[in-house]
């Protein structure tokens, strides 16, 4: 499908209180270079969690609508909107539990996004729209929708272009199995699609570790890179297992990243800053648009 318009961890808990956003504000173009602020985050479907008692407590917020939702989703937007590309993953599309509210498009909504897009890969009919999303302040000019090989179906990849020469941005989020050989089959499948793309940004919950199998395969499949090894995300309570990534193509300079401390799901985000140095990139601005 296509859709052209479309790190030191510290205990935080939850509060309805303006968020001081720790990370450093920058312009868009600083030299004459583009520069992207980046964030991937699995949101547990606006779902907050703080220690595994709650996978068991809080289960019924899978199925029935939960009226401190809206407020969390709140909160993420609200650190959403330092950015120009976040990916989400287990966002849910609408349906029963998130009360029929299509979260990526509150997310854009509440953090002025201009540009948003999700992907519904596990419809369970009204209990629920298992998706990922993109929220982009940059208008995409092609949007296509991948389904992810494996035993359970219910994976996909969302593919977000920015340009359509040599110069074109694409971002893939993916939100890979559980399960070691199913990972294996869906990370052959990505490398297929990135290899074709000069300029790639790669996000989203791969549930494998920077030093895994799954991780080394990938990295020598494609040109792609992972700047910092091992910035853990899981729990967002104790956080011990670096299985959200960020991975870059060479023509990306990472000036920075890092594992956020915004304890919003069962996630921690990941944030990542790079300057676009290859190439004018359509649809970003000029430096003399921000100036």
């Amino acid at each position: 499908m296509e859709n052209p318009s479309c790190n030191i961890y510290t205990q935080a808990m939850l509060s309805d209180k303006p968020l001081a956003f720790e990370w450093p504000r920058t312009p868009r173009v600083v030299n004459g270079v583009p520069h992207l602020r980046l964030l991937s985050y699995n949101i547990q479907g606006g779902i907050a969690a703080r220690g595994y008692r709650h996978y068991l407590t809080h289960s019924w917020k899978h199925v029935l609508p939960d009226p401190e939702r809206q407020g969390n989703l709140d909160r993420i937007a609200q650190l959403a909107n330092d950015f120009d590309l976040v990916g989400l993953q287990e966002v849910d599309a609408g349906s029963l539990r998130s009360g029929f509210v299509n979260q990526t498009e509150y997310l854009a909504k509440k953090a002025n996004f201009p540009h948003w897009y999700d992907q519904t890969n596990r419809n369970l009919g009204m209990l629920a729209q298992h998706s990922i999303g993109v929220l982009s302040r940059l208008r995409p000019t092609r949007i296509i929708e991948h389904k992810l090989p494996g035993f359970i179906p219910g994976r996909g990849t969302l593919s977000v272009r920015f340009g359509e020469d040599e110069n074109t941005l694409v971002l893939f989020i993916v939100h890979f199995a559980l399960g070691r050989r199913a990972r294996l089959n869906q990370i052959q499948y990505v490398s297929e699609l990135v290899s074709g793309c000069r300029h790639v940004i790669l996000m989203g919950d791969m549930n494998c570790r920077s030093d895994s199998v799954e991780m080394g395969l990938l990295l020598r499949n494609t040109e792609l890179r992972e700047p910092i090894h091992g910035l853990h995300t899981f729990p967002s309570w104790r956080p011990y297992r670096n299985i959200d990534h960020i991975l870059v193509s060479p023509t990306l300079h990472v000036e920075r990243v890092r594992a956020l401390n915004y304890p919003f799901s069962d996630h921690l985000p990941i944030a990542m800053e790079v300057s676009l140095q290859a190439a004018n990139f359509p649809g970003y601005p000029s430096a003399a648009e921000c100036a």
